[in-house]
């Protein structure tokens, strides 16, 4: 097994030192930060960490293809809120009920653009920082984790996350399932998985509800 993430906590962090850090590693895929209210996280995913991470992303992209759902994926697209003081840069982020509203903007801005539906992070090793309530307080709707063993599905609800059985960017997926594909893609070839996946997607095809 790969060595946990590296991270390094920093406080009393100033907001105009984490734009700074942000601009300065705006070409670069790693590190990623996060920040709350003067604390900043500075982590390096490691091998373990992005086969998890990539995981994850594929299986909520096959199943909306063939469930007809519209999305964006954002990949780990930095977001942030002066106001708030926070900001984070998620393993991975979709657009589903708001992929419309977004699609085409180069740079989106928190306090009038909607968060992204779906934020995905792999919690292999636990954050210094309380990212359930980061997220709480940034409004994304909907979390899900993933330990190395199980997937969960927390659901935004009166201002904290609840953890629920079923997935609400993609209607019919529940946490078990996602459990499952998690544990068969550390065995099985990956287009061997990727069929699976596919083929699962397909057998139950449910238009996703609007509205």
């Amino acid at each position: 097994m790969d060595p946990p993430d590296q991270k390094v906590v920093l406080r009393q962090v100033h907001w105009e030192t984490y734009e700074r850090l942000l601009t300065d590693l705006a070409d670069s895929s790693s590190p990623r930060l996060t920040y709350d209210r003067g604390t900043l996280e500075i982590m390096s995913p490691l091998p373990e960490h992005e086969r998890y991470n990539r995981a994850i992303a594929a299986i909520v992209e096959i199943v909306a293809d063939e469930w007809d759902i519209d999305f964006d994926n954002l990949g780990s697209t930095t977001f942030r809120r002066e106001d708030l003081e926070r900001g984070f840069e998620p393993d991975s982020c979709f657009y589903t009920r708001n992929a419309e509203q977004i699609q085409g903007k180069r740079q989106i801005d928190l306090t009038v653009d909607p968060p992204p539906d779906l934020v995905i992070e792999i919690d292999i090793t636990h954050s210094s920082l309380d990212k359930l309530a980061l997220y709480a307080a940034m409004g994304v709707p909907e979390l899900w984790r993933y330990d190395g063993q199980l997937g969960r599905i927390m659901i935004l609800e009166s201002g904290a996350y609840q953890e629920q059985e079923g997935s609400r960017a993609l209607p019919g997926l529940d946490a078990a399932t996602l459990s499952t594909f998690m544990e068969e893609s550390k065995t099985l070839k990956r287009t061997a998985w990727l069929r699976r996946v596919r083929a699962w997607a397909r057998e139950r095809h449910e238009p996703a509800a609007r509205g």
